[in-house]
């Protein structure tokens, strides 16, 4: 069984989709450990209700982004982690832990990759973005993290159809329900490779 660790900045959703396929048995892993940048967001509680460890740390604690990193590693290593989830997280991964776990860090991301990717484009932005441009079809994409903003290999897809009269708020709901059931499968696909 592969240990998890997850992160995410905000309310954490996609969190816990993960712990409740975990729970239900269709993903068979651990999460061992939550890492937040945000010491508000509701991702922490949900954290705390399943007894799962909770490490909040941001770049702008430290001193240098080297000790940043050598905090993160250190926490990573204790939590004993294979696996590395971004389950809405706004903070850029350092590279040396990108390095450290490559092609072990997967993050989701609510559109169909390569559009609307890559630095600026998260959350509502996306969706306003597909709204403005007229675009009949979005989604969300599972890929692993590398050194470039939603560059890395994606891993699966999920579409969802735009209706002339979807609002950016009326597509990130639609999305956001794929994106709960795309993401733990895409997990336990990975999870399966690795452990051939």
């Amino acid at each position: 069984m592969k240990n998890l660790v997850v992160f995410a900045s905000g309310s954490g959703s996609n969190f816990q989709s993960i712990i409740d396929a975990i729970s239900e048995e269709r993903l068979d892993a651990k999460i061992v450990g939550f890492v937040s940048n945000n010491e508000f967001a509701h991702s922490i509680k949900r954290a705390q209700e399943n007894d799962i460890p909770v490490l909040i740390v941001s770049p702008s604690d430290f001193p240098s982004e080297k000790d940043y990193t050598s905090k993160l590693v250190n926490q990573l290593h204790s939590w004993k982690a294979d696996v590395l989830i971004l389950a809405g997280y706004l903070k850029k991964i350092p590279s040396d832990i990108i390095a450290a776990y490559r092609n072990n860090i997967l993050n989701i991301h609510p559109s169909l990759l390569p559009k609307y990717g890559g630095k600026g484009y998260y959350g509502i932005k996306v969706h306003e973005a597909v709204i403005t441009n007229n675009d009949f079809e979005s989604g969300c994409t599972v890929h692993i993290v590398t050194d470039e903003y939603d560059e890395g290999p994606v891993l699966g897809q999920s579409i969802v159809k735009v209706l002339p009269t979807d609002t950016a708020s009326d597509l990130a709901k639609k999305v956001l329900e794929k994106e709960h059931e795309l993401f733990p499968s895409v997990i336990k696909k990975h999870l399966l490779t690795q452990n051939k």
